[in-house]
């Protein structure tokens, strides 16, 4: 045959669909790799890859040998589609389309209810990015100069943007901005006397010689946690993590003992004490 002949050959095999093209179309016998990718949105290698494994494989073949993917196939890629995206390993997808005992009805109904169970976090997820953006905006409404006059001489205006800079990715910052936004100067001024008035029990009490957990000591414990919980919502576990903060970071500790030498210390032991009788081990307490 010669080099003409080839080239009609070719030309026709394209105009009638049987084609040696592996990624053109094949009519009734099925969709060829090519098209079996475009129509869900992966890339030939992918469904190459899964065919490889065993995980999705072409049933059908064109009479040029080609294997194609049915109807049936396709449907299969969908599911695998869909438990890939809720986080699903390749190996344990293969278990569960290969299970004698579900049905391709079943794996609809099992799919459905883990999607809506990820788009329920997603939408809460979504509802603290909101928050949080909302927050950010608003925030402490005092000036530097209303700060200093409600918290005291030794307040530093700067500390709220530290501390932002420290925690204002996380759950917490948020819920202190939000509660925060809604202060008027007067509600800050209660605030401010509340602080002063338990940094003062606490030096007396320490003074006083009271052991971690006694009763009195419980209950300053719960004072104090109480007051950062006008805040945001502060646990037994994540008030342990904050007495740790205060005896490691020289900031914390310099302001504790500047109100009682060894306060920093003893504040942490009646918190962990406290910790302990509410279930929580201080030692391994997470931010949570």
């Amino acid at each position: 045959m010669t080099t003409d002949s080839h080239e009609h050959g070719r030309a026709a095999g394209v105009v009638d669909g049987t084609a040696a093209d592996p990624v053109g179309p094949v009519g009734p016998d099925g969709l060829t790799v090519g098209r079996a990718a475009a129509l869900v949105g992966i890339s030939v290698r992918t469904l190459h890859h899964w065919d490889e494994i065993g995980l999705v494989r072409p049933s059908g073949r064109t009479w040029a040998g080609y294997r194609v993917y049915s109807a049936q196939d396709i449907a299969r890629v969908h599911r695998v589609l869909v438990y890939r995206e809720l986080g699903f390993p390749l190996a344990r997808i293969g278990r569960l389309l290969d299970d004698p005992d579900v049905n391709a009805r079943e794996h609809l109904r099992r799919q459905r209810s883990l999607l809506v169970d990820r788009i329920t976090r997603l939408q809460g997820m979504v509802q603290a990015v909101d928050r949080m953006m909302e927050a950010s905006s608003t925030g402490m409404r005092l000036t530097p100069e209303e700060q200093v006059e409600i918290f005291g001489s030794d307040w530093q205006p700067a500390w709220v943007g530290e501390a932002e800079e420290r925690w204002g990715d996380s759950a917490q910052w948020a819920q202190y901005a939000e509660r925060a936004a809604d202060r008027t100067p007067e509600d800050w001024k209660e605030v401010a006397a509340e602080a002063e008035a338990l940094q003062a029990a606490l030096a007396a009490t320490k003074r006083a010689g009271v052991a971690p957990g006694s009763d009195e000591a419980n209950a300053l414990a719960e004072r104090h946690r109480a007051s950062i919980s006008q805040h945001f919502d502060c646990t037994h576990s994540m008030h342990a993590c904050m007495a740790r903060m205060f005896v490691e970071d020289p900031g914390f500790a310099q302001y504790y003992d500047s109100l009682e030498s060894g306060l920093t210390g003893w504040l942490r032991d009646v918190i962990f004490a406290n910790a302990r009788a509410h279930g929580v081990d201080p030692e391994t307490a997470t931010w949570e």
